[in-house]
């Protein structure tokens, strides 16, 4: 995911559309599946934090904060 780039981990709270979420949350679920027990066993939080990271990644972020015009 990151390639050659040097990344750090930073935690932040994130304003999401409800409907990203649930998306996020629809989407693990049919991923990973559920048990005999009709349980899944996926961390949602998890899966909310790659998929931020990935789309910052993969669009750029680093030239949209080093625009001031953005702040």
């Amino acid at each position: 995911m990151t390639g050659s780039k040097e990344t750090i981990n930073v935690s932040a709270n994130v304003e999401m559309t409800v409907l990203s979420l649930q998306a996020i949350v629809e989407n693990a679920k049919k991923i990973a599946g559920c048990d005999e027990k009709g349980r899944y066993h996926v961390d949602t939080a998890d899966k909310v934090s790659e998929m931020i990271s990935r789309f910052l990644l993969e669009n750029d972020f680093e030239n949209y904060v080093k625009d001031i015009e953005n702040y």
